[in-house]
């Protein structure tokens, strides 16, 4: 397990209490699991994702991470529809473990409403919910 200070949190993401990110990208956003969720999951053997044009609301659960450890479910942190899927996660669902900002995304959401953005955490927030779980 990585210590709080190990872990990578970027700057430019939003972030949520069941430690998804959120990364605006023009009028989309990008959604996937944080460096610390990866961390807690342990090997990642299996991600099951939604079906693209799928609609789900704040909070609601719309993917499933299975590691050696556990299954978890992953929760979208703003309503919207997806138009687009990682599918490279099917065949190698270690890239959450490697690069869960980069390669290791989830899905890209259409936002039906972007205002939702501003109810998630930012870098510092974030740091504070997980320096309260240690």
């Amino acid at each position: 397990m990585k210590e709080i200070q190990e872990l990578i949190i970027p700057e430019d993401l939003k972030y949520t209490k069941e430690h998804e990110w959120a990364k605006l990208e023009g009028d989309k956003v990008k959604v996937g699991i944080t460096d610390f969720a990866q961390d807690q999951l342990g090997d990642i053997v299996f991600v099951e994702l939604p079906e693209i044009g799928a609609e789900f609301s704040k909070e609601e659960q719309f993917a499933t991470v299975e590691s050696v450890k556990a299954v978890s479910e992953v929760y979208m942190p703003l309503s919207g529809r997806i138009i687009e899927i990682n599918n490279e996660l099917e065949q190698s669902p270690e890239l959450v473990n490697n690069s869960p900002y980069e390669k290791g995304w989830f899905v890209i959401v259409e936002p039906s409403d972007l205002s939702e953005m501003d109810e998630l955490m930012d870098k510092n927030k974030y740091l504070e919910l997980l320096k309260g779980e240690e």
